[in-house]
């Protein structure tokens, strides 16, 4: 089974890796004390759950999961959220700090290119993980600037300087439009004021629902795309044999 170690860095990866971890808590049925409160007759939320988790004495269940920033603020919002206590207290690495040596079969890291740490930090951890691990898989979710979302006028810059590392280490990486992330929450989720902690349980759920309707929606224009280009092309093979 493919054991995947996730690392989340700077402001913008922390929030989003937060939020996963949520997510997949939820999936798994996973407390945030890291107890398993599933239905024990459905083997499906334990059948993988060894992808993300460490299993711990206890019971307990433990993310394989880095967390790392230049500065404690955004591990001490970590820490006293809902899920805050779930990781282990040596998984958050800030400031001077080290982390323990980390294997796994993949690596999968959070971050955004626009900020200080995610784009400097994030990148050089990504090419230090590639030259340890040459054979492991590198996937990343890499938050991109805009102009009409933040004011900060290095952005560009650190996106341009950040972006080669990317092509260059690794194996697949998830570009998230920070504008279109902004629009979908506006007009498709109806959210007034985005926020990564502001959303309760309902409002994730309802936001999950216009997601995936959204996702569905895109999916039958694409077969619909796929099903008028296939009658074009027979189209075209009998007139020409006409």
């Amino acid at each position: 089974m493919r054991e995947i170690l996730h690392i989340q860095g700077g402001q913008c990866g922390n929030q989003i890796g937060s939020k996963f971890w949520e997510v997949i808590c939820d999936e798994h049925g996973v407390d945030p004390t890291g107890r398993y409160q599933g239905d024990n007759a459905a083997d499906l939320q334990l059948e993988r759950i060894n992808v993300y988790y460490n299993e711990a004495s206890g019971g307990r269940y433990v993310p394989r999961a880095v967390l790392m920033d230049l500065e404690p603020g955004t591990m001490d919002s970590i820490r006293s959220g809902p899920y805050g206590q779930i990781f282990r207290p040596d998984n958050f690495v800030f400031g001077q700090s080290g982390a323990g040596n980390n294997w796994a079969k993949g690596f999968q890291v959070c971050h955004s290119l626009g900020g200080g740490t995610g784009s400097g930090m994030g990148t050089l951890l990504i090419s230090k993980i590639r030259e340890e691990y040459p054979d492991r898989m590198m996937l990343t979710f890499s938050v991109f600037p805009s102009p009409k979302v933040s004011d900060t006028v290095v952005e560009p810059y650190n996106a341009t300087l950040s972006v080669h590392q990317l092509v260059e280490n690794a194996d697949e990486c998830m570009v998230l439009d920070n504008e279109a992330l902004y629009d979908i929450c506006f007009r498709t989720l109806k959210l007034s004021t985005p926020s990564w902690e502001g959303m309760d349980e309902m409002e994730f759920t309802e936001a999950e629902s216009n997601m995936n309707d959204l996702v569905a929606e895109y999916q039958q224009y694409q077969d619909a795309t796929a099903d008028e280009e296939g009658e074009y092309e027979d189209g075209g093979e009998e007139s020409y044999e006409a």
